[in-house]
């Protein structure tokens, strides 16, 4: 019967409607003003539909931070697609600090994730997604350096550069000054590759 939804086809379907739903509200609103009354109001459900698919409010701020890291390293791969390493590299840190201007995004990724869930639950989250392209990054563009800790190294770098562009009065106008900061980090590494 071609068509017919599963019960497990009908679950992912409430389950991405609420991460959705969450992850819009905790890009706008950030995760200590929103409930997950607001949560269920917003994805048309009921407050025990979004309980049944998530134990609370924590456990669905995961989700959308890992949905947000998912589709962050995924704008950062498109960006350094088909380049050679260096450039690259180049181009998917300029990507990261890029998005790090969508309030939605920061309040997600730099804000609220870290705040409460944890540094080593954010780092586990990352290190599927940013971390691993990172990684993957430095290993072609960096042969003998040591991927693991200089893709972490990397990635500090870049969450501080974007709780700079967070803090900025003018995110857009700090870009340019802290996106030149971050070339120069890269030269540095560059010239001490070759």
């Amino acid at each position: 019967m071609a068509g017919r939804r599963t019960q497990a086809d009908r679950s992912e379907a409430t389950t991405r409607q609420i991460v959705a739903a969450a992850a819009d509200l905790f890009g706008r609103a950030g995760y200590a003003a929103t409930s997950i009354d607001d949560v269920a109001r917003a994805a048309g459900l009921t407050k025990g539909a979004v309980y049944h698919h998530f134990d609370g409010k924590t456990a669905l701020l995961r989700a959308v931070f890992a949905q947000a890291e998912e589709d962050r390293a995924r704008r950062l791969a498109g960006a350094a697609a088909g380049l050679a390493p260096w450039p690259a590299l180049r181009a998917g840190c300029r990507a990261f600090l890029q998005g790090c201007l969508d309030p939605a995004a920061r309040q997600v990724l730099l804000l609220d994730g870290p705040a409460q869930l944890g540094w080593p639950e954010v780092r586990a989250v990352e290190q599927e997604h940013s971390i691993a392209l990172l990684r993957r990054g430095v290993e072609r563009a960096m042969p003998g350096a040591d991927p693991g800790i200089r893709s972490r190294l990397l990635l500090g770098a870049l969450c501080e550069a974007g709780m700079l562009l967070a803090g900025a009065a003018d995110p857009t106008a700090a870009l340019a000054a802290i996106g030149a900061e971050t070339d120069a980090l890269l030269d540095a590494l560059e010239a001490a590759a070759r």
